[in-house]
């Protein structure tokens, strides 16, 4: 017969309203005697209702995790981080899929919002305007985005942008390309503002190719482009559409990095396996996911909190980048143009 609640109280030496408490409001009893308890609720083999704490406390104990394509590789370490952190808090994750389409997303955070205390909005791709809205439904964290007036995670993407950018100036290049990201993309906007800072101190010509699709598909659909265009170096919105790009370079008859020098962003572990290795900025993707379960619980009901986390990120070099190739055009004057 499964250990009951009763048994666990017996075993502590505790009534079983403390140790109703240890498990719907551990905050409420001090550190010594919940500690027992857990303890003894462990050798027991005792896991509380959930239901029943439902009840009692008007809370589910689940989160809600939205992301914009589970499919892409940068989202998994992520996801799973966070289920790991939930459980540690005696939580549960939902997980759902917008495809990167601003109306699904709505409609999930809608449709989780009862069945939540919280949602954790990845990458989203509404209006700021709408997602405020919504944080008057439903407690939200966003990742990798900011909207003034709610908490959120958020990876310095437009730092790692900026050191792809000296990194390339660094080996020589003067003629730059941005293969952006697609459009309402918050982080491809933050991208693209600091590699054209960057690009413009260190007096490189940057074109903008896009928006596009974030995926290898995104990729491949511009490499005949920058193929044919004056640019030695790329720097792609994510590892993904890097590793369509160099797929979609090679089939054209341009090697990587001898004529066109690539760098992506993610460092996903494809990234490592690629041929050549892809040089990239690193996100801190699993420390996001620790970090915005954190942030929910901690702050719960507060919807309007202006709480914030920067995570910085890193270039990592590797094989895809190297001196650009002297027979490509020659250097350029100093002004930044777009495509």
């Amino acid at each position: 017969m499964p250990a009951t609640i009763r048994d666990v109280a017996k075993a502590s030496g505790v009534h079983i309203s403390t140790v109703s408490r240890t498990f719907s409001a551990p905050h409420l009893v001090n550190v010594e005697t919940r500690t027992r308890v857990q303890a003894c609720a462990e050798q027991l083999g005792y896991r509380p209702n959930r239901a029943a704490r439902a009840l009692i406390t008007g809370r589910t104990f689940n989160i809600g995790l939205i992301v914009a394509d589970i499919a892409n590789p940068f989202f998994p370490p992520l996801v799973k981080a966070a289920e790991s952190q939930a459980r540690r808090h005696d939580h549960h994750i939902f997980v759902a899929d917008t495809n990167e389409d601003a109306v699904v997303e709505e409609d999930l955070v809608r449709a989780l919002a009862k069945q939540v205390d919280g949602v954790l909005l990845c990458s989203p791709r509404m209006s700021n305007s709408l997602i405020e809205q919504l944080s008057r439904e439903v407690p939200l964290v966003i990742v990798n985005r900011q909207v003034g007036g709610l908490p959120a995670v958020v990876m310095d993407v437009a730092y790692g942008a900026r050191r792809a950018v000296e990194h390339l100036a660094g080996l020589g290049h003067r003629r730059l390309a941005l293969v952006s990201g697609p459009r309402g993309s918050w982080t491809s906007r933050e991208i693209r503002r600091a590699a054209t800072a960057a690009a413009r101190t260190a007096r490189c010509e940057l074109s903008i190719v896009g928006p596009n699709l974030p995926t290898e598909e995104g990729g491949l659909s511009v490499a005949e482009q920058i193929a044919h265009g004056p640019a030695t170096a790329v720097l792609a919105y994510n590892d993904l559409m890097a590793i369509g790009l160099m797929e979609g370079l090679h089939a054209a008859g341009v090697r990587t990095p001898e004529d066109i020098s690539v760098v992506g962003i993610d460092d996903i572990t494809l990234s490592r396996l690629t041929r050549p290795k892809l040089t990239t900025v690193a996100m801190p993707t699993a420390t996001a996911g620790r970090a915005a379960v954190d942030m929910l619980l901690a702050y719960g009901d507060d919807r309007r909190t202006t709480a914030h986390v920067n995570l910085q990120t890193e270039l990592v070099v590797r094989d895809s980048t190297a001196a650009p190739n002297p027979r490509r055009p020659a250097e350029p004057g100093d002004a930044a143009g777009t495509v």
